[in-house]
């Protein structure tokens, strides 16, 4: 876990993260439903692009031992 919260991949994903959920926030408060949308993929996108992230450095991990 310690790992984790040292990541620097693990808080550029926290913060691409927070910015598309306040795109998508400032999108609703607007009535800008395209704005709310690019806020909500862009939030699952990042998720996504970590989360593959972690998969090639662990797929990869043994790779040099």
């Amino acid at each position: 876990m310690k790992e984790k919260l040292t990541s620097r991949k693990f808080w550029l994903a926290c913060a691409a993260f927070l910015g598309s959920m306040g795109t998508s926030i400032a999108g609703m408060s607007h009535g800008n439903d395209k704005v709310t949308m690019i806020g909500l993929i862009c939030s699952m996108l990042s998720a996504a692009i970590y989360a593959a992230a972690e998969a090639y450095v662990d797929a990869h991990r043994n790779d040099g031992a």
